[in-house]
């Protein structure tokens, strides 16, 4: 009887080393041979002269393949069981990927015909995709994700699909109701800043034929950029918080934000800050923002140092040197919290997070007569479209300043 070849996958799933030790999984595709002659200089083909192909031409084979990456990783030498198990779920999603890419390739090659089921998970699918994500905005594609945990719970029409939830029971209508429970969330830009992690991952799927397709187009959370939503502090409320310490509290987190009142830094960008960054001669901070960086011809930022900023700063200390953090951070949470606090030991009524440091800045100088231009350039914006909203919360304030005066009757 003769044996029958097992056939090899098409696409196969491979893997690659990468610089920084992980190893990254990538499918390749086989498509085929080309057969083209063996050409002489002359352009004549050359022929075979001994043996059983004497006086046939000579052929060049040449096998094509293709590669496509899947944006994800292995850990190439896991220590600890959730390394292990972190391996083995990624490996697994990288073969629920191949499964359907290969179903998909012989449909538009080879004619065959499946009937294609989707039956992963789209909540283990997102996990994944957050496990092996190594951007700087992690921590909002982790609320999108529990956000989208909690809109199946709290709504009666879906909380059948907590836990699992197919690709194909997502659809246009549950994304319209998933952004109004989103804006019941969250505040200001909050909720399309989430949908938009949200919709990553789902053009992800698509992309890699999860997703039949995008649930999410057409859906969309409209606001007014131009309106500046997060509390300002005032020049007086920023000199009543440097002046109230507290027990205990943590001096980089206070140095920090400080630092990021008086330069309009993002927590993201202050909290990777190294001494490098500081030309003490000069007297200059010269750094790339990490939200445009790779993306942006206008990501560097330079800002002038006065003596009250070089004193934050401080000088770099041994061993690390200048390759050294100058504001050692907790988490982002953590900050939070100490910020929360310090505001309420200050007596200051109003939500302050990080970012609110940024906008302190940005409207304090602006209505102490800087140049919209400059205030431009110096939050590292490439243009003034995202500064103008800056400029209406002075007018707004200016409103409020003449409204404060007392009246009398004529």
């Amino acid at each position: 009887m003769a044996r029958v070849k097992e056939r090899k996958h098409n696409p196969q799933l491979k893997t690659a080393i990468l610089s920084d030790g992980r190893e990254s999984l990538y499918l390749e595709y086989y498509l085929g041979r080309e057969q083209e002659p063996v050409l002489d200089k002359a352009g004549n083909p050359v022929y075979y002269t001994t043996g059983k192909m004497a006086g046939k031409p000579k052929v060049k084979i040449t096998h094509k393949r293709k590669k496509e990456t899947l944006n994800l990783y292995l850990i190439a030498r896991p220590r600890t069981p959730i390394e292990r198990q972190m391996n083995r779920d990624t490996k697994e999603l990288a073969e629920q990927i191949r499964n359907e890419k290969e179903r998909l390739f012989l449909e538009d090659k080879e004619g065959y015909k499946f009937k294609r089921e989707r039956q992963i998970n789209f909540l283990d699918y997102f996990q994944a995709y957050i496990d092996n994500y190594t951007k700087k905005d992690i921590r909002m594609l982790k609320i999108a994700f529990s956000r989208f945990n909690d809109f199946l719970k709290d709504t009666p029409e879906y909380n059948k699909y907590i836990g699992r939830i197919t690709p194909d029971q997502i659809t246009h209508e549950m994304m319209i109701t998933f952004t109004e429970y989103l804006q019941t969330r969250s505040r200001g830009e909050g909720a399309k800043t989430l949908f938009a992690r949200f919709k990553k991952v789902v053009k992800y799927a698509v992309e890699h034929g999860e997703m039949k397709k995008d649930p999410c187009k057409g859906v969309v959370i409209k606001v007014d950029e131009q309106i500046l939503r997060k509390a300002i502090l005032s020049t007086d409320e920023v000199l009543q918080l440097i002046n109230t310490k507290g027990y205990r509290e943590n001096p980089n987190i206070r140095r920090a934000f400080i630092f990021c009142l008086y330069t309009g830094m993002r927590f993201c960008d202050v909290k990777d800050l190294t001494f490098a960054s500081v030309d003490y001669s000069n007297r200059l901070l010269k750094f790339e923002q990490n939200k445009t960086k790779g993306h942006s011809a206008s990501s560097g930022v330079t800002i002038p140092l006065n003596d009250f900023l070089l004193q934050l700063i401080g000088e770099p200390t041994q061993p690390a040197g200048k390759d050294g953090v100058i504001f050692p951070l907790p988490s982002y949470e953590m900050c939070l919290k100490a910020l929360k606090h310090w505001t309420k030991r200050a007596g200051i009524d109003k939500h302050i997070t990080w970012h609110c440091a940024r906008h302190s800045f940005a409207v304090n100088i602006l209505s102490s007569g800087a140049n919209i231009k400059t205030v431009a350039s110096l939050l590292g914006h490439s243009g003034l479209e995202h500064t103008e909203k800056y400029t209406r919360a002075v007018d707004s304030l200016k409103q409020e300043a003449i409204n404060s005066l007392p009246v009398a009757e004529l």
